[in-house]
């Protein structure tokens, strides 16, 4: 059996506000194998962008392992979440977070930098794909937002991640605009052969993965899409 590229095991967060603690995520048990999508929906303040900080590191578990491309991330300090960061993730937000003092091309050849690597074929297909290879040369402040969240995703995905984490990526979009957008990461994702671990309130954008979670008072519930199943779930 393939072995999961991300694993948490008996995973706990808890938050203190003044005398309360509040537990956001309460004994996970949850695997995302290479290449799959997984959706995860749930309330505001249900902890859904939690547990995707907790999986790229900037935020630590209260309890439990997390388990990433085989390693158990116990032991992990800064150099080495700075390495996993850098050739194998890929995040996406729904405020794009682009370095505006910078050009289009100049923000999608980032993560190449940081892994000292050049402008490739790859590159190349991303913007012909995401139909942006005539606004290399803007910046990014001068972009619609749909053109921005374009430019979002193929930063993402320059050094072609093991993992893509995106957190509302549509939020900020019209439907129409959102979907397109989806569309197009979805089908560069996997041409990549990056996993997608999606946080969103849009039932239509889940769609687009192949399988849908529901996080709700800190449990894990699969909602099931009749499509075979390619994470696993305890």
């Amino acid at each position: 059996m393939e072995s999961p590229l991300v694993a948490l095991h008996h995973a706990t967060k808890s938050f203190v506000d003044g005398k309360e603690n509040h537990r956001v995520l309460n004994d996970i048990e949850f695997s995302l194998l290479p290449s799959s999508s997984v959706a995860l929906t749930g309330a505001s303040g249900s902890g859904k962008s939690t547990l995707l900080n907790v999986i790229a590191g900037f935020e630590p578990l209260t309890s439990g392992e997390l388990h990433l491309d085989g390693q158990n991330t116990a032991s992990w300090k800064d150099p080495q979440w700075s390495r996993f960061r850098h050739q194998q993730l890929g995040v996406v937000f729904q405020q794009f977070n682009l370095l505006t003092p910078l050009n289009v091309k100049q923000n999608i050849a980032f993560p190449l930098n940081l892994n000292r690597r050049s402008w490739n074929d790859w590159c190349d297909h991303l913007v012909d794909t995401l139909g942006i290879s005539t606004l290399l040369n803007r910046h990014v402040a001068s972009l619609s937002g749909g053109q921005q969240q374009r430019v979002a995703i193929a930063r993402a995905l320059a050094h072609q991640p093991k993992l893509l984490l995106a957190d509302e990526p549509t939020g900020n979009l019209d439907q129409k605009a959102g979907m397109e957008v989806m569309a197009l990461l979805t089908e560069i994702a996997s041409q990549g052969n990056t996993a997608i671990l999606l946080v969103t309130h849009s039932l239509e954008c889940a769609d687009f993965m192949q399988t849908r979670l529901h996080l709700q008072n800190g449990h894990l519930t699969t909602q099931d899409l009749n499509r075979e199943p390619l994470y696993d779930l305890h």
